[in-house]
């Protein structure tokens, strides 16, 4: 049900939430010896999310069969497409950690988390709106 209301958007809005943690992660090791940088692959987590079904130019079959799947709490399976980063000059203590880089993602994220949460508030007051009857 929530699936039509909300659509993608609620998977969008774990996907987003997950790399902003592992962001996180690679800011607060800037300085750690030998911390390698993570991200979260979009494309690998558009394919988790989209199933087996999805091919080249197919159409991407979300629609719920199972309350089980697609599930918001496990994210799209974000966990299995966490990769390491290849750094363009590695740093002497071994750390692939650019501040400069990892900063423009974290805002990239951050800008889209909120996008895909004032989105998903408009929709929530709207359904509000339509059952109020105002």
């Amino acid at each position: 049900m929530t699936d039509r209301i909300f659509g993608i958007h609620g998977l969008a809005l774990a996907y987003q939430s997950e790399r902003m943690g592992v962001l996180s992660s690679n800011i607060a090791n800037a300085d750690t010896p030998n911390f390698k940088a993570r991200d979260v692959s979009f494309q690998d987590a558009l394919r988790a999310a989209a199933g087996p079904m999805a091919g080249e130019g197919g159409a991407l079959p979300l629609q719920r069969t199972d309350p089980r799947q697609l599930s918001a709490t496990g994210g799209a399976g974000t966990e299995s497409q966490l990769l390491y980063r290849i750094p363009d000059q590695p740093a002497l203590d071994g750390n692939t950690v650019d501040m400069e880089r990892e900063r423009v993602r974290f805002t990239e994220n951050a800008v889209a988390y909120q996008t895909t949460l004032s989105f998903l508030n408009s929709r929530i007051k709207s359904i509000n709106s339509a059952l109020t009857g105002q």
